[in-house]
């Protein structure tokens, strides 16, 4: 088990690529499930969850390759088993989305319940309200989801509540089912959007019918293809967030600002000089670093996923601010360990209260989940003395060598083994 011992108090400055997105790519990933042709995929993280996804693929009977460094080819196929067993999925939630694909192509998918980080109960019933509305048969058993159908035909799912790997899941399905099929109150992520362009060069039918809505006319096949994967848009935002936090000057290229709206204006509006081009975005301090108040929500909203990154900023920050968590009841995990690092955060239900600027101290820190671990290395980069962050398995999941990038922009990072 390795961790990361972090000498903070240095300013970041530089110019730094973002990895390919890891939330699209596990989406493109399952996706090929679809297909008897060999899907390429350029600009993938190596990131834990993308091997993990590989090996379910490899078990399902495609064969997965990598053509270059970030490279990934998966040879399309019948798949030869119909099972994604509890060992390979128990540690990614998005491993779930292989039953939609699976259950298109083979009319059977029995899948494990899945794991990931523990921050919610993240229920899996809107995926299976959308299969069952498909005409599948579903029974849960065991920990396994089982669904069975002669041949998915298109119907009408109306989501309770925007689910992005429900979205997706069911988006797969329907591209392969009889008919068509519209889906109501559907996630927009920019991940949904990329497989959406995907699906649709592989020759899905399908269109944006309303602001939340699609509509899919299935098809009998879909084809391979080559696809450069988008930037990793939370990464860009981690990244942003640490050149923030310890008031240095930093650039990340190669991701699209128009899906970064709600965290660069969080910025601005703190007092960072923050600067757009057409893929890149660049940060600065300003006179003053004022407190703000953030809420989660779906997309364009400010997403889940940078909430902790922000939180550590805050201790920073002038005043008073709250951040309220809307899509996670269980985020606040990170909390604790910045407290024992010298920050001021007080939990009242679902928002935070964090008083600002504090004084953060080196301390030895565990993570619990992927996104608490990058805001503890961000604390650990702002706090004077050393900081020991444990159980970095959890950031390895969906950030390809953060250490090393943060590195290269002067950071006094180290990854050593326990």
């Amino acid at each position: 088990m390795d961790r990361f011992t972090i000498e903070g108090g240095t300013p970041l400055s530089g110019s730094i690529a973002a990895s390919g997105s890891k939330n699209s790519v596990l989406a493109l990933m399952a996706a090929t499930l679809l297909t008897d042709e060999t899907m390429t995929l350029s600009n993938v993280p190596r990131v834990r969850d993308v091997e993990t996804m590989a090996s379910i693929l490899d078990h399902l009977g495609l064969r997965t390759g990598w053509e270059s460094p970030d490279t990934l080819t998966v040879e399309g196929g019948e798949p030869t088993r119909i099972e994604a067993p509890y060992d390979l999925v128990r540690t990614m939630r998005a491993s779930f989305m292989v039953l939609g694909p699976l259950l298109a192509r083979s009319g059977h998918a029995r899948v494990s319940l899945p794991g990931g980080c523990a921050i919610g109960a993240r229920p899996v019933d809107q995926h299976l309200k959308g299969m069952e509305a498909l005409g599948a048969k579903v029974e849960l058993e065991g920990g396994y989801v089982e669904a069975r159908t002669d041949r998915l035909r298109g119907g009408r799912v109306v989501f309770d509540l925007p689910t992005v790997n429900g979205t997706q899941n069911v988006l797969m399905a329907a591209c392969l089912a009889e008919g068509e099929t519209s889906i109501e109150n559907a996630a927009m992520e920019p991940e949904v959007q990329e497989l959406i362009a995907v699906l649709r060069t592989m020759g899905a039918r399908i269109e944006k019918s309303g602001p939340d809505s699609l509509c899919v006319q299935g098809v009998t096949r879909l084809s391979g293809l080559r696809h450069f994967m988008a930037g990793d848009r939370i990464e860009a935002g981690t990244l942003l967030c640490a050149g923030a936090v310890t008031r240095g000057e930093v650039e990340v290229t190669g991701v699209n600002p128009q899906h970064m709206v709600s965290v660069t204006g969080k910025l601005s509006e703190i007092g960072f000089d923050v600067r757009v081009n057409d893929d890149s975005i660049s940060l600065r301090p300003g006179d003053v670093a004022r407190g703000v108040r953030v809420k989660t929500a779906p997309f364009p909203g400010f997403p889940t996923d940078m909430q902790a990154q922000i939180m550590t900023l805050l201790t920073q920050t002038e005043g008073v601010s709250a951040v309220t968590e809307t899509i996670f009841e269980n985020r606040y995990m990170h909390v604790p360990e910045l407290c024992r690092m010298g920050a001021e955060i007080e939990i009242d239900g679902r928002t935070a209260i964090i008083s600002g600027p504090t004084r953060l101290s080196g301390a030895p820190v565990m993570a619990t989940d992927l996104r608490a671990s990058a805001s503890l290395v961000l604390a650990g980069l702002a706090a004077t003395g050393v900081t020991h962050v444990r159980r970095v398995y959890h950031i390895d999941r969906g950030y390809e060598r953060i250490e090393s990038k943060l590195e290269r922009l002067g950071g006094r990072i180290l990854r050593e083994a326990e």
